[in-house]
């Protein structure tokens, strides 16, 4: 669907905008919403726009982009206004950014200001509202117990959901194996809750012309430390120099390696059953790996 002329008023209206002469512009980043680019003759936006049945993905978008630029490490896009449109649905309007694609020195920044946030640490892990994995919902209902909430609020759910749609030969076992299996290998690991960005793959970061990061569209919560790194090193697109500067500004402890498999499952887990398709192999894939290695 595209922005209505009226629509854009309202949206041009409340973040001070002159609802004159608006121009709307479609552009690139609309995986999960529909944007555009709302241009005035003073000043411009980035808008993303939902139907009523699916606001809560833009409330929950404007709360983790709120709770990154309050941590203040890594450049997020600043929030002009969230509301609901008078005829229903919503929108959600960020500052217009000319991003490029990111260079080493860039991911080198990148690495250490990642670091720097996830020294924000919480009490418990979890956050105080649900939110989303792209469009899939994920609980944050917190726990004092990394091992269990990772347990119980990521890998179980994402698993059920594929048992409950392929029904496999053997999946249902194989499901609860790795669940024991992850309980067995986190049992030992007592991390502190760290402010995760909760989706840092390479389409999610870029950068400003001067090379300053930027990092956005987040699935905010405190976890793990390692999770965001997980999902940086799934799918490629961030160079070693990103990876080598946050072990610099903070070291890893010992295990990393055999908890990253089961933390970017979760992520393999979650295309599988948004996408199904190849990633529904992989997903089965990786998961008879990991019983067969722990």
């Amino acid at each position: 669907m595209a922005m209505t002329h009226e629509q854009a008023v309202e949206v041009a209206r409340s973040i001070g905008l002159d609802e004159n002469g608006i121009a709307l512009r479609p552009v690139a980043g609309g995986d999960t919403s529909q944007t555009c680019l709302l241009e005035t003759r003073n000043g411009s936006a980035f808008v993303k726009f939902e139907s009523s049945d699916r606001c809560a993905l833009l409330a929950a978008e404007a709360d983790g982009l709120a709770a990154l630029s309050r941590a203040g490490c890594v450049r997020v896009p600043q929030l002009l206004g969230h509301q609901p449109f008078e005829a229903g649905g919503g929108w959600l309007a960020l500052e217009a950014l000319k991003l490029r694609p990111r260079t080493r020195p860039v991911d080198r920044r990148l690495g250490h200001e990642l670091a720097m946030q996830h020294r924000d640490q919480g009490e418990m892990f979890g956050w105080h509202r649900d939110n989303y994995l792209g469009p899939m919902p994920q609980s944050n209902d917190v726990a004092g117990d990394w091992s269990e909430f990772f347990r119980q609020r990521r890998l179980a759910p994402q698993i059920q959901r594929l048992v409950q749609s392929r029904r496999g030969p053997g999946l249902d076992e194989a499901a609860q194996q790795v669940l024991a299996a992850w309980t067995r290998l986190g049992a030992d690991h007592d991390p502190e809750p760290s402010l995760l960005h909760g989706d840092l793959w390479a389409g999610n970061a870029a950068a400003l012309s001067d090379g300053t990061p930027v990092i956005y569209d987040p699935a905010v919560h405190y976890g793990d430390r390692e999770c965001d790194l997980a999902m940086a090193d799934l799918f490629g697109g961030f160079s070693e120099d990103f990876f080598r500067a946050y072990r610099e500004a903070w070291p890893l402890p010992g295990g990393w390696r055999q908890r990253r498999a089961f933390y970017q499952l979760y992520h393999v887990l979650n295309h599988a059953n948004l996408f199904g398709g190849s990633y529904v192999a992989s997903a089965e894939h990786r998961m008879r790996e990991l019983i067969g290695s722990t």
